[in-house]
């Protein structure tokens, strides 16, 4: 993975963040969350996203997943806060990740060049404006912790939860809702209607019914497929966010987001080589009702 293979810096940034934040779903350690009542992953990964938040019950966590169908959330929350609380989750949650990231990056954890990272990531994010991001919010008042791996993981799930609540956004301003942004994207053959049915919780039913309110307004074809006009509302939609995440990048300024980027994207490929996270970019979603 080459940072300057991207046009783009802030596309660049949010593949090499996004990548070292994707350890969370990928690594091997993040299964043990069965020691706290929540034997399906897919249930896990309801409460430690939401944590931050509190012991939120499903509307909260529906708003600020947006896309998850939410009788699917339903199933997660609030039942898991009776047989964990939202501190044991995220306490677990960091033990885990701490060890992933330790295994994953070898040597590398305790480098020079992870503390660089870490300390630029921080800078570009922590302080950033919270307004109408709710996730980020939560997430930037939990503390930072102490060692730099973590620091670094710590950072890149901000840069993570803020670019997510501006597409949210964006998707909201631009009247599409959770499963008409699958659809849009099935459209364009980024996703696949099975996988994002037994990821998301959708019945084949909603997704019929979303492709016909799509078809009305000319933004997919009868039969779910790809219009202009919906090509273009969703490259829109991603200029959007790409707006709406400009605060951190703006932080930092060109010269520390390109230090920032040329850090990262190595320690990102490591993660991927030695197979500790999944390198596909965006990468497949472990979150499926069967896990």
């Amino acid at each position: 993975m080459s940072a300057r293979d991207e046009p783009r810096p802030e596309r660049a940034i949010a593949r090499s963040l996004g990548v070292i934040h994707n350890i969370a779903y990928y690594s091997r350690e993040v299964r043990d969350f069965e020691q706290l009542g929540l034997p399906q992953f897919w249930r896990a990964y309801v409460a430690w996203r939401c944590a931050p938040l509190g012991a939120v019950g499903p509307q909260a966590a529906t708003a600020v997943l947006y896309n998850f169908a939410p009788r699917m959330v339903a199933d997660a929350l609030p039942s898991a806060w009776e047989t964990t609380t939202p501190a044991e989750v995220l306490a677990m949650r960091d033990d885990m990740l701490s060890r992933a990231l330790v295994r994953g990056l070898g040597d590398l954890a305790h480098s020079a060049e992870v503390r660089a990272a870490a300390d630029l990531a921080r800078a570009g994010i922590d302080g950033t404006d919270v307004a109408g991001r709710a996730l980020f919010a939560a997430h930037a008042d939990l503390d930072w912790p102490d060692e730099p791996w973590m620091q670094l993981w710590h950072a890149t799930t901000l840069w993570r939860e803020h670019r997510g609540d501006g597409h949210n956004i964006a998707l909201a301003a631009a009247g599409i809702d959770g499963l008409e942004a699958h659809v849009l994207l099935a459209a364009r053959g980024v996703a696949d209607q099975p996988t994002i049915e037994k990821i998301r919780g959708w019945t084949t039913d909603e997704w019929g019914g979303a492709v016909i309110r799509l078809a009305d307004r000319g933004l997919v074809t009868a039969d779910g497929g790809a219009t202009p006009e919906g090509t273009e509302l969703r490259q829109e939609i991603e200029r959007r966010t790409d707006d709406l995440a400009a605060e951190p990048r703006a932080r930092l300024g060109p010269e520390r987001l390109q230090q920032l980027i040329d850090l990262a994207s190595p320690l990102a490929g490591h993660l991927v080589e030695v197979g500790a996270v999944a390198g596909r970019w965006p990468p497949p979603n472990p979150v499926a009702r069967d896990s």
